[in-house]
């Protein structure tokens, strides 16, 4: 009799661990901070990349009025982008102004457009100053 619940405990230690490491995988993809360079590896992941602002431009003629924020190397040869579509666009303000030659990290998933990592931005708060 004393044998059933010694394993109906190691039963329940067992899902606890496997519980924990899961919850552990899940939250450790959400502080992955990147390098530009190291974006093109983790398409379809949630993280945060950082890199100096090197171009900016708002195609304001363009369907969908999109801000591109292009880092560590400006258009067309840039590393990564960071996009905000026009209807975004006034909570940011004029952000290929305000954050230009600024180290920033954008955080949300990175996503693949044509071969070349961004991240679609729709709320300030997932921009923020990079003090590197």
């Amino acid at each position: 009799m004393s044998i059933a619940p010694a394993r109906r405990f190691r039963v329940r230690l067992t899902i606890l661990a496997v519980t924990l490491l899961a919850i552990g995988v899940v939250l450790s993809g959400q502080g992955k901070k990147l390098t530009t360079t190291e974006a093109k590896d983790h398409i379809g992941e949630q993280a945060t990349v950082c890199g100096r602002v090197a171009s900016g431009r708002y195609a304001a003629t363009t369907r969908g009025k999109p801000t591109f924020l292009d880092l560590d190397k400006p258009y067309p040869g840039q590393l990564f982008t960071v996009l905000i579509w026009g209807e975004n666009r006034a909570k940011f303000g004029a952000p290929e102004e305000t954050y230009r030659n600024k180290n920033i990290c954008v955080t949300g998933r990175i996503q693949d457009y044509r071969g070349e990592p961004e991240i679609i931005a729709a709320d300030p708060a997932q921009l923020s100053t990079d003090s590197r």
